[in-house]
C-alpha cells in the first residue's frame, strides 16, 4: 500500500465507514470515480494541524487571529511526492496527473464549473449550516480530540452556543424553506438540459460539480439520518432529483 495515494479524513463516531465530511467526500469521490488506488488515514480535529505541518501541506484558510488554518481533505501522492490541500485543487491535480482517467474538468468546462460551484454555495448551502453544524457535532467522536474542539471553535466563530445557533419551531421550518428554494433554483438549471441528455450537470458525463452536489447531499443524509423526517423531505424535492443523483453515485460511495 506504500505506493498508493493517502487521503486524510475526519472520522465520525456513529456513521457507517466513519466518512461524513462533504469536503473529504469530494476528494474520495474523485479518487473512486477515477479508479485511482488510495488508502485513508483518519485524523481527529486536534490531530489535523500537527499532522499536516509535518506533511508539508498548505494551509487553506486563516484563523480569526490571523494564523494559518489547516483543513481536510489533503492527499499525499507518493508517485510525485505531491501534497495537495482542498478538494477542488485535489480534483484538478488528479485530472492533470492521471489524464487517462475520467476527467472531472472536461476541456472547456473549468470556468463554468467554478461559477456553478460558487452559485451552489450562495444559493443552495448558505442557509443550511445553522441546522447541520449542531447535528454534525453530535456525530463526531466525543471528547477533546474532536467533539469538544468542534464545539469550542464553532461557538467562538458564531458567538453563540450550538444550541442557540440551531433554529427550532417556526424558525427552523422557515430556514428549511429557504434551503429548499435554493435547491429548486439549481434544479431549474438542470432542466435546461433536454430530455434524454442525462441527469448530470452537463448531461451523461460526471464532472466535479456533480461531485460537489452529491457530497453535500450525502452530508445531509448521514448527519440528519436516512430515517429522519428532514432527509425524507429532501428526497421529495424537485421530483426526486437529488435522491436520483445519490443513487447514480452509489457505485462510487466506497470508503477504503
Amino acid at each position: 500500500m506504500s505506493n498508493v495515494i493517502t487521503l486524510y479524513d475526519i472520522p465520525a463516531a456513529s456513521i457507517k465507514d466513519r466518512a461524513w465530511s462533504p469536503n473529504t467526500w469530494k476528494a474520495r469521490f474523485a479518487l473512486n470515480i477515477k479508479g485511482i488506488p488510495y488508502k485513508t488515514v483518519w485524523l481527529e480535529y486536534t490531530e489535523i494541524e500537527p499532522a499536516l505541518l509535518k506533511l508539508g501541506a498548505k494551509a487553506t484558510d486563516t484563523k480569526p487571529d490571523g494564523r494559518p488554518h489547516y483543513t481536510l481533505p489533503v492527499i499525499h501522492d507518493p508517485s510525485t511526492n505531491a501534497v495537495v490541500s482542498d478538494s477542488y485543487a485535489i480534483a484538478e491535480y488528479l485530472d492533470a496527473q492521471y489524464p487517462d482517467t475520467i476527467p472531472l474538468f472536461p476541456k472547456g468546462s473549468a470556468a463554468l464549473q467554478a461559477g456553478f460551484v460558487r452559485a451552489l454555495q450562495d444559493l443552495a448551502l448558505s442557509n443550511v449550516w445553522v441546522i447541520l453544524l449542531p447535528a454534525t457535532h453530535d456525530r463526531l467522536n466525543p471528547g477533546e480530540l474532536s467533539q469538544d474542539y468542534f464545539r469550542r471553535t464553532r461557538e467562538a466563530r458564531f458567538g453563540k452556543t450550538l444550541e442557540e445557533l440551531c433554529p427550532e419551531g417556526k424558525e427552523r421550518k422557515e430556514t428549511w424553506g429557504l434551503v429548499r428554494r435554493g435547491w429548486s433554483l439549481v434544479d431549474g438549471w438542470f432542466k435546461k438540459n433536454r430530455d434524454g441528455e442525462g441527469d448530470f450537470v452537463i448531461g451523461k458525463e460526471v464532472t466535479f460539480v456533480d461531485v460537489f452536489i452529491v457530497s453535500f447531499l450525502l452530508w445531509f443524509k448521514l448527519i440528519l439520518g436516512e430515517d429522519s423526517e428532514a432527509w425524507k423531505s429532501v428526497l421529495t424535492w424537485d421530483e426526486g432529483r437529488w435522491g436520483k443523483m445519490l443513487e447514480a453515485f452509489e457505485k462510487w460511495q466506497v470508503v477504503v
